[in-house]
This record gives structure tokens, C-alpha cells and sequence, in this order.
């Protein structure tokens, strides 16, 4: 039973630490999108400006 245990327990590390990767991946392709998102509505900005500017 506590050698059952012993072989458990590395198993659920690998599986938490695995999860750990894939939440940071996704905390990183969120980060990644929100910086697009951000950019492209600073380009929009930008162009909606000299066109008044412009204008």
C-alpha cells in the first residue's frame, strides 16, 4: 500500500506540474492576444486621429 502510494505521488506531481505548464501557456497566449488587441486599437486610434487631423 505505501509503495502504491510512493508510485502515486510523483504521478500526481507530474500531472499538477503539467497543469502548471499549460496554465502558464495560456496566461501567455492571453497576454499575447490582449498586447494584439491593444496595438491594433492604438493603430486605429492613431488613424482615426491624422485623419481628423488631417482633415
Amino acid at each position: 500500500m505505501l509503495l502504491l502510494l510512493l508510485l502515486l505521488l510523483p504521478l500526481r506531481l507530474l500531472l499538477l506540474l503539467l497543469l502548471l505548464l499549460l496554465l502558464l501557456q495560456l496566461i501567455l497566449l492571453i497576454l499575447q492576444l490582449l498586447l494584439l488587441l491593444l496595438l491594433v486599437v492604438l493603430v486605429l486610434l492613431l488613424h482615426c486621429y491624422g485623419y481628423y487631423y488631417y482633415s
